[in-house]
């Protein structure tokens, strides 16, 4: 086993940028996934904002953390094993995403009461990802420089 295969079976030492962007892009892949759900949901029962809001960040923890159990599955860890993994990967990445995200809706003057037809919506719902993935990029980056967070995911992938 040469050095660099070290760290990346370890998941210690330097955490490259395109590993923490990845990272992060499964994150966020889940969460956008579960948020547009939830809004969709919250949205077809006539629901306000609050209630549509946890919806989708329930959603949006559901799917973060489901796309990473069945990545670490597939790399043949044991159910219980996978779901401890997929908490300690996605728990900082989805709360960070989704508290930048659900900030920048929150204070689009109108996104929170924008219909899923306007433009309005997907625009303050995309541009809150991008920056969600701007900030969540560096903070993944370092705990995968620190062995936590994604670097436990790949690891095992």
């Amino acid at each position: 086993m040469d050095h660099s295969t070290h760290h990346a079976a370890t998941g210690h030492g330097h955490a490259t940028w395109a590993t923490a962007a990845k990272a992060t892009l499964h994150c966020l892949t889940g969460c956008a996934v579960g948020e547009i759900l939830g809004m969709v949901i919250g949205t077809a029962l006539l629901w306000g904002n609050v209630p549509t809001m946890i919806l989708a960040i329930a959603l949006a923890f559901v799917f973060g953390y489901s796309f990473t159990l069945f990545a670490v599955m597939r790399a043949g860890l044991s159910l219980r094993a996978a779901v401890k993994v997929a908490l300690a990967a996605d728990t900082v990445s989805i709360a960070v995403m989704e508290l930048v995200d659900n900030a920048i809706i929150a204070l689009t003057p109108g996104a929170m009461d924008a219909q899923l037809s306007d433009g309005l919506f997907w625009s303050a719902l995309l541009g809150g990802f991008a920056v969600a993935f701007l900030i969540t990029t560096p903070v993944n980056k370092w705990m995968i420089g620190r062995g936590k967070g994604h670097a436990v995911a790949h690891a095992h992938h």
